[in-house]
């Protein structure tokens, strides 16, 4: 079971002082006394409103563990600390606030280097907690010691070595504060072992940024009345929307901004959800797998606005080749991917909320759009999202995907792996809300789909539904984690994609690579279903078409983790698909046209 904190009564009313006593004075006297350094770090996190938080006990962080004891925090033991910095992470996305990882010092900090460096490149905030062997004892190769801070300097905003128990407290909490803060992303506090035993009285206060540290918010004035000049001449405008937007809660300012100028809309893979794919003005993401549709409209726009995205190498195809009938409005927190990757003519670096309603205040009037937007609906209608399904041929990925999409609610959670069926899951998933798909991006981790899961399903809301869509290789990879599904009876489902390869990898060397299967057939995969029984969840096997709707329906309805292996057509491919480096417009639908 989870470890949750025992409670304290509450002090007697009748002792309480004048309604005027602030709520976290008061919250503090009832509050275990700080006593020392992991007191004090318990308290931090507390004071940041952390409910949940994911880790592995372990010898150096024993402290800390054992001030969680008296606290309302509640934490759940993962079986691997690389499952407790992506379920923080995944968390974090869902909850909009920082994820809590916590690992021992060694091999416990190590294994949260994948989690952590993830994180990192999808601007996700989370905190991680390591233990420390003793300060001492630093720089001497002592049993499970390792440069953490380190190790983890260029994968984090900022990491700290903890070197007094007075001042620990508000260590973790300016942590705190500056992974969310901003760009989000995580941060990394190392705290040896002597330090939280350290005696202190001194209470953390409330989690604040570190000097200096303060991001911007509204975008130049001077720069903003150029780019509205800009998007009001342009004939062929398009919103890119990216993660960012999502991060800022800007979600409902960029539709609102898209339908009151009538800019057709694409999304980046991790902006999915920004904008509702059901909306006649979305043409879904943009990319390497993207829509034919969305990269078209790239390929074409003479005005392409930017929001809250790093126009990644998966986004753009080649760089020279991006989007070259267009001028740039780029609008980034982060003024260091302002022209990182594409030179922005109209750089607006603030808030996306905030700098969108600047130029909604500044523009005058519309631009003239009427017959791009048809010619968006044409190239919807030329190149459609669709497949063929044959009855007496194995299972289709598509059809599997729309099967629950049209069996839950369309605030239901998607994670997924990395591979082929991740692709699928957003592609043929019709997604309306943001924070509802949860998935590795910049770092690709194979393995990230179950442990986000489980975070994502702690962050939820009760009666949301939680998928998970996972490859054989890709579930393999973190299936210990569904020890931890089961002990806490999350009612999360998985559906493996199962094709006996490494999916992506096996189209990859099919098209590059003359068909040579170096290390990617996995016709050695375990029976899902019957491993998933082994662990305690419930496990089916689905291999025909006629199975899959009642075999959706009740892997949903049942109360707790389940799984389902789906045998798919192994030589199922994804398309669209740009070529590495290749223009946008130039994507290829079959193999041949690569």
């Amino acid at each position: 079971m989870s470890e949750t904190a025992k409670s304290h009564p509450d002090a007697d009313e009748e002792s309480t002082t004048e309604e005027t006593t602030t709520e976290a004075t008061t919250d503090a006297d009832d509050a275990t006394p700080v006593t020392d350094g992991a007191t004090a770090i318990v308290r931090a996190l507390e004071n940041g409103g952390v409910e949940h938080a994911f880790g592995v006990q372990g010898g150096a962080i024993m402290p800390v563990y054992d001030a969680l004891w008296d606290s309302d925090i509640e934490h759940i033991t993962m079986a691997h600390e690389q499952g407790a910095a992506h379920a923080a992470d995944a968390y974090g996305v869902v909850a909009n606030e920082p994820g809590i990882a916590l690992a021992t010092s060694g091999p416990g900090a190590t294994n949260l280097v994948t989690g952590i460096a993830d994180a990192n490149m999808d601007s996700d905030a989370m905190l991680a907690l390591t233990g420390q062997v003793p300060s001492d004892m630093v720089g001497s190769d002592a049993f499970q010691e390792t440069d953490t801070t380190g190790v983890t300097m260029p994968i984090t905003k900022h990491n700290w070595f903890a070197s007094s128990a007075d001042s620990i407290g508000d260590t973790v909490g300016e942590a705190f504060a500056l992974s969310e803060s901003g760009r989000p992303g995580p941060t990394l506090v190392d705290l040896p072992k002597d330090v939280s035993f350290e005696e202190t009285d001194t209470e953390p206060g409330e989690p604040e940024l570190p000097a200096g540290q303060e991001p911007p918010t509204t975008a130049d004035q001077e720069n903003v009345e150029e780019a509205a000049r800009a998007i009001e001449r342009a004939e062929k405008p398009l919103l890119l929307l990216g993660g960012g937007v999502i991060k800022a809660e800007a979600s409902e300012t960029a539709r609102a901004f898209a339908r009151e100028h009538g800019i057709p809309v694409v999304t980046t893979m991790p902006g999915i959800g920004t904008y509702p794919e059901d909306d006649d003005l979305c043409l879904s993401w943009a990319g390497m797998h993207g829509t034919g549709y969305a990269n078209m409209a790239i390929t074409h726009t003479d005005c392409l606005i930017g929001v809250g995205t790093r126009f990644d190498d998966r986004l753009t195809g080649g760089i020279d080749t991006f989007a070259p009938e267009a001028e740039v409005v780029h609008i980034d927190i982060d003024p260091a991917e302002i022209s990182k990757n594409i030179h922005a003519d109209y750089p607006c670096i603030g808030d996306a909320g905030t700098v969108l309603d600047q130029l909604t205040e500044e523009m005058d009037r519309e631009p003239d759009a009427r017959e791009w937007r048809e010619q968006c609906q044409t190239w919807k209608e030329e190149y459609p999202m669709d497949y063929s399904v044959d009855k007496d041929a194995p299972l289709r990925p598509e059809f599997i995907v729309e099967a629950f999409d049209e069996a839950t609610d369309d605030d239901t959670i998607v994670t997924s792996g990395v591979g082929q069926h991740q692709m699928w899951a957003s592609q043929y998933w019709e997604f309306t809300e943001p924070r509802t798909w949860v998935s590795s991006h910049g770092l690709g981790t194979m393995g990230y789909g179950l442990p986000a899961t489980i975070g994502a399903r702690f962050a939820a809301d009760d009666d949301q539904d939680v998928v998970c869509f996972d490859g054989d290789g890709s579930f393999l990879m973190t299936i210990q984690e569904l020890s931890v599904a089961v002990r806490e009876n999350l009612d999360i489902t998985v559906a493996v994609l199962n094709n006996e390869y490494v999916g992506m990898v096996r189209q990859w060397q099919d098209a590059f690579f003359e068909g040579r299967h170096m290390a990617s057939e996995y016709n050695w995969m375990p029976e899902f279903d019957k491993l998933a029984e082994a662990f305690g969840a419930k496990g089916w096997r689905v291999n025909d078409y006629d199975e899959v709707a009642d075999t959706v329906e009740a892997a949903l309805d049942y109360d707790g983790p389940s799984v389902i292996d789906f045998h798919i057509d192994p030589d199922a491919n994804v398309y669209p698909m740009v070529a590495s480096g290749a223009p946008n417009g130039k994507f290829a639908l079959s193999e041949d046209q690569l």
